[in-house]
């Protein structure tokens, strides 16, 4: 045939160019989908890294720094104790009374004043192996410092309750009078208000308590039965403040019901791995930072961090509550006063990060030699008990001693307050 001597032409098989075009087109489309794949790879690491920083400023921009405070206490720095244990942490909580905000104002009229209905002084050990918070009576009669009041005037020092240095001059003239009573060093404070408490306590889904006997208390618009009751935010609240309705009324057994709820408040919060549950994590650092006021150094989410990331690994048995040893102003039995030695003796211990043990059947800043009854101060001369050592030697002579340390009346967060 012509066109076919002198060669071998061969026909190419059917489909042959359109697999090998196929071939080409399939790496062509995987080529970009692996572009495609890489971009949105980096977009979606982006947009993570973006969300992340979103939630991390949304939280940290929900704290106040309390810079007016700052600047009062650098002012004082001078006459301001030093601290004594490095890496020990002394941080003032205060629970303010506030009626401003929509959801504050419900809880009473605003007059124009501030107090703090809460104060606790939270010591944080060396190492973080235990975390005593002792609360501060705030009808302890106490000396007040000069301080600045909001209008920038000065109030003159004065002998007076101790919940007035918040109205006077807010967080830094209860910093400075808590220092002048305890000659410890406030290294942080916070400053949370009614709102932000209920939120706190809703964010962890509630908090259970005991109750001995069924509540009803419309001051704190409050309706409980008796026994365990898991508290809302709302409920949360009227159970720490009240007092008519409950126990004996004082002032001393509100402190102790409001150390239980927190040590049953903390007990939820590792209970249901919080901490380690972003879903869970989040609304409550988002309630827990949202009605903060600090000092500037944890007025951020990484401030924060620093201050509790050793929290969690404290047992709860060494999450320890107490109120300073008190009993009732001479002058007035509607007021307080510190019971001394006792009270000394506890703020030595937390100014050198002794340890503290605490007891609920223990009298308030009680020593073994104590009568549980007495609160003048008085001690045996001698203690003949297991841990009194004689001196060796060939001599009759007195006992030297060799005290235990003081047990003072509190409880911590593992126990149970049904049991």
């Amino acid at each position: 045939m012509a066109g076919t001597s002198g060669g071998s032409f061969r026909k190419p098989k059917a489909g042959a160019g359109a697999s090998a075009s196929g071939r080409g087109l399939v790496r062509r489309r995987r080529r970009r989908w692996v572009r495609w794949t890489a971009f949105g790879g980096t977009a979606l690491v982006a947009v993570a890294a973006g969300a992340g920083w979103a939630v991390y400023a949304k939280l940290s921009g929900n704290i106040t720094p309390d810079e007016a405070a700052a600047a009062e206490l650098a002012r004082y720095e001078k006459e301001r104790p030093t601290s004594l244990v490095k890496d020990a942490r002394n941080i003032l909580l205060i629970g303010s009374d506030s009626r401003e905000g929509d959801d504050n104002a419900r809880y009473g009229r605003d007059s124009g004043t501030e107090r703090s209905d809460t104060t606790i002084l939270l010591h944080l050990s060396a190492g973080r192996s235990s975390a005593t918070a002792v609360s501060l009576p705030r009808d302890l009669m106490v000396d007040l410092p000069g301080c600045r009041r909001p209008d920038g005037s000065r109030s003159a020092p004065r002998f007076a309750m101790f919940n007035q240095a918040f109205q006077l001059g807010g967080s830094a003239c209860t910093i400075r009078t808590v220092e002048k009573l305890t000659d410890i060093r406030v290294d942080h404070h916070v400053v949370v208000d009614f709102h932000g408490f209920k939120k706190m306590v809703d964010a962890v889904d509630g908090v259970e308590v005991c109750l001995k006997e069924s509540i009803d208390d419309r001051a704190a618009k409050l309706k409980l039965p008796a026994g365990r009751v898991t508290l809302n935010g709302e409920q949360a609240l009227g159970y720490v403040r009240a007092r008519k309705s409950l126990g004996d009324g004082s002032d001393t057994e509100r402190m102790e019901r409001q150390q239980r709820f927190l040590g049953a408040l903390a007990n939820k919060v590792r209970s249901n791995d919080v901490l380690l549950n972003p879903v869970k994590l989040y609304p409550v650092l988002d309630a827990a930072t949202s009605s903060l006021t600090t000092d500037p150094d944890l007025a951020s989410l990484r401030g924060l961090y620093e201050l509790v990331r050793g929290l969690r690994d404290i047992p709860m048995e060494q999450v320890q509550f107490l109120t300073v040893p008190r009993r009732s102003y001479a002058y007035d039995a509607n007021r307080d006063q510190l019971v001394e030695p006792e009270a000394e003796r506890l703020f030595e211990r937390l100014r050198t990060d002794a340890p503290v043990v605490v007891a609920g059947h223990a009298p308030h800043g009680s020593a073994p030699r104590r009568s549980a009854d007495s609160h003048d101060g008085s001690y045996g001369d001698s203690y003949t008990g297991p841990f009194a050592v004689p001196f060796a030697g060939p001599f009759t002579g007195p006992v030297v001693t060799v005290s235990p340390p003081p047990t003072f009346r509190g409880n911590t967060a593992a126990e149970d307050t049904c049991e």
